[in-house]
């Protein structure tokens, strides 16, 4: 069957229209904790009274369900669009609502993997949000070009990374990408910047500090702040609980929130 794109994009810019801020949060490598910054600030923002939508684009390992406490519901679908999953203010849209088991694996190559991205941003039903965050797969490939081509007015990038030089190397690259593509560059968020010793409180450096923000000064772009990693945060996010909901007292919900007010 022949696909009309250009009656997607239409469909695609109809829905983009009622949203006010559309986001995109990258990171080059795995591991950086790029899905817990995006969660996070999508809590942050809907704690906030604002109406948000968190967009999961990572086709092939889909976290945010798990993250927010939703696996096992299901996304409904009428000849209005797909409905997104709900949690207060906050709309959920992620492969992980419609994989029949949490263990599926998708085998789908990168032509499948656009038309997965384009059915999300034309048929689902987001209404009138103020922001739309999306958790971007690691990497500059087909999912976040996908994205970014079809939105084609993002308001701005967010470069999630690790103090270690390897990691700093690979959002360098993720800020060249967003440059190429011409959306701003809203800043560098510097994830597992220390550990939280949960018995003195103090800050311990595992890996290293300060390389995020040396990094944004070299690229002429924000930085954001600091994430340190808190061990809670892990017994949290397996039970499905929100860290920032749970601990809104903590250091990392504390600077969670003053990166929200610079964004």
């Amino acid at each position: 069957m022949r696909v009309d794109f250009e009656k997607i994009k239409e469909e695609i810019r109809k829905r983009m229209k009622k949203i006010k801020k559309k986001i995109v949060v990258m990171s080059n490598k795995g591991g950086v904790g790029k899905t817990q910054v995006s969660v996070n600030l999508s809590c942050v923002l809907s704690e906030m009274g604002k109406k948000v939508g968190l967009l999961d684009a990572d086709v092939h390992g889909p976290s945010v369900v798990k993250a927010l406490g939703l696996e096992g519901e299901r996304l409904r679908a009428s000849d209005e669009g797909i409905f997104p999953l709900e949690k207060g203010n906050l709309k959920v849209i992620s492969m992980g609502a419609v994989l029949e088991r949490e263990d599926s694996p998708v085998i789908w190559r990168g032509p499948l993997k656009a038309g997965a991205i384009r059915q999300f941003l034309s048929e689902v039903e987001w209404g009138e949000l103020d922001y739309l965050i999306v958790d971007s797969p690691p990497g500059t490939g087909d999912e976040p070009l996908s994205v970014i081509q079809l939105i084609g007015n993002l308001d701005g990038g967010i470069v999630v990374t690790t103090p270690q030089d390897i990691a700093l190397l690979d959002s360098k690259k993720c800020v060249n990408f967003l440059k190429e593509l011409k959306v701003p560059v809203l800043g560098i968020i510097e994830n597992m910047s220390g550990l939280i010793c949960p018995y003195c409180g103090g800050e311990i450096e595992i890996f290293k500090k300060g390389g995020g923000e040396k990094a944004a000064k070299e690229l002429n772009v924000p930085f954001l702040g600091r994430i340190p990693f808190d061990p809670r945060i892990v017994e949290v996010m397996d039970k499905g609980l929100n860290f920032i909901l749970e601990f809104p007292d903590s250091e990392v919900s504390q600077r969670f929130k003053q990166i929200v007010s610079k964004i």
